[in-house]
């Protein structure tokens, strides 16, 4: 019996070959544990919604350099977590320290 296209879309041996050739390691994770990746899924979802999705980029470097600005300017310091209470990481770092 043949899988339907979408369950078996990444878990396929073409998708295994294409991602090993572009040099991507795929998640060790099995098939139906969804937890694996939550927390990478949750901040790709962020990313997208907060910066990616807002403009269009002129070029790769320019998304590069704003991703970038965007991680270590504002999501690791400044954005609330819900795992840190929905703190910021400078606030939950600070009540740590006192």
């Amino acid at each position: 019996m043949r899988r339907p296209v979408e369950s078996a879309r990444y878990t396929s041996h073409e998708f295994a070959v294409l991602a090993s050739k572009l040099g991507i390691r795929l998640s060790a994770g099995r098939t139906g544990q969804c937890w694996d990746n939550a927390l990478a899924e949750s901040f790709f979802a962020t990313l997208k919604n907060e910066l990616i999705g807002t403009q269009p980029w002129s070029s790769r470097t320019a998304a590069r350099t704003a991703i970038f600005e965007w991680i270590e300017s504002w999501y690791n310091l400044h954005r609330l977590h819900s795992s840190l209470g929905y703190r910021s990481p400078v606030d939950y770092e600070a009540t740590l320290a006192t």
